[in-house]
C-alpha cells in the first residue's frame, strides 16, 4: 500500500474524531460556566435564643448555657431583666425582642417565667418558650400565689427586705436573699465558692414586681418547654409540674437546685435546642 492510499484511509476516522472532540469541548464550554455561576442556597439561619434571668440573679447565671449554644451556632442574647415591676420588665423585654431579626426562642428562669409570658404576647417573632425552673402563670397569678399553691417553698425565711426610694419619690422594698443562706436556699448543687460569688452579685427584686399579676399569657398560642428542677427550694417541684402540665409544656425533669442554669448548663441548653429545632 502506498503512502497516498494510507493517508486516504486515515483521513475519515481522524476527521470524525476531531469533530467529536470539538463538539465535546463546545458542550463543556456552554455548560461549565452556567453551572459554576449558579448561586448555592444559603444555609438556614438558626433562631436567636434570648435568655431572661429571674430574681436574685443576673445575666451571668446563663454563662454556661450561652457557651454551649454558641458552640452549636445559635445567636444568643442574655437580657438584663430590670426586676422593677412585671409589666414594666415585660415591656422592656418586648422592645428588645422587636430589635431582633428573625425567629426567637425565649427562655426564662424563675421570675423570668412571668416576664417572658407577658413579653411574648403579641411578639410575632417569638416561636417557642422555654421555662427553666420558672413560674408559668395564668392571667392574674403572681409568683407568691403560685409559690403557696403546694408546700415546699422556703425562701421567705431567707429573704432580706431593704427599703428604697424610687425616682418618683415613692417608697418601695427591694428583696435580697441573705448571703449566709444563699447557697442552701438558691444554689445547693453549685460549688460553694461560686454560690458565694452569686450571693454577693445578686440582683434584688421589688416587692411590687413579685406581687403583680400576669397579663394574657402568650403560652396559649406559642409552644412551650419546661425544665423542672426536682431539688428546688424556691419553687416546689409539685408547683413546677402543675404549671407545666397546665400549660401543655414538653416537660423534662432534672435533679437540680433552683440555680439549674449554673449547675447543669448542658441540660438547660439541650432543652432550649429541642425547642429551637422545631422553629422553621
Amino acid at each position: 500500500m502506498n503512502l497516498r492510499s494510507l493517508c486516504g484511509r486515515l483521513r475519515g476516522p481522524l476527521s470524525i474524531m476531531a469533530t467529536t472532540t470539538v463538539a465535546a469541548a463546545l458542550l463543556a464550554a456552554s455548560i461549565g460556566p452556567a453551572s459554576a455561576g449558579r448561586p448555592s442556597a444559603p444555609p438556614q439561619r438558626k433562631p436567636t435564643v434570648v435568655l431572661v434571668h429571674g430574681a436574685f440573679a443576673d445575666s451571668t447565671s446563663w454563662n454556661g448555657v450561652v457557651e454551649k449554644l454558641r458552640r452549636e451556632g445559635y445567636p444568643v442574647v442574655a437580657a438584663a431583666n430590670p426586676l422593677r415591676g412585671l409589666s414594666s420588665d415585660a415591656a422592656y423585654l418586648k422592645h428588645l425582642l422587636a430589635s431582633i431579626d428573625g425567629p426567637v426562642v425565649l427562655a426564662g428562669h424563675s421570675y423570668g417565667g412571668p416576664v417572658i409570658t407577658d413579653a411574648a404576647h403579641g411578639a410575632g417573632n417569638v416561636k417557642a418558650l422555654v421555662y427553666v425552673a420558672a413560674f408559668i402563670p395564668d392571667k392574674g397569678e403572681s409568683t407568691p400565689s403560685l409559690s403557696e399553691k403546694f408546700p415546699g417553698s422556703t425562701p421567705g425565711s431567707a429573704l432580706r427586705p431593704v427599703p428604697v426610694a424610687l425616682p418618683d419619690g415613692s417608697e418601695e422594698t427591694d428583696y435580697y436573699i441573705d448571703q449566709a443562706g444563699f447557697h442552701r436556699q438558691f444554689a445547693a448543687d453549685v460549688p460553694r465558692n461560686t454560690a458565694d460569688l452569686m450571693a454577693v452579685t445578686q440582683r434584688p427584686v421589688t416587692a411590687s414586681a413579685l406581687a403583680e399579676g400576669a397579663s394574657e399569657p402568650a403560652r396559649q398560642t406559642v409552644p412551650s418547654w419546661a425544665l423542672v428542677a426536682t431539688e428546688d427550694l424556691d419553687i416546689p417541684v409539685r408547683t413546677q409540674i402543675f404549671m407545666a402540665e397546665r400549660a401543655g409544656s414538653h416537660i423534662t425533669e432534672v435533679r437540680a437546685s433552683h440555680a439549674v442554669s449554673v449547675s447543669h448548663p448542658d441540660a438547660v441548653a439541650d432543652i432550649i435546642e429541642k425547642a429551637a429545632r422545631t422553629v422553621g
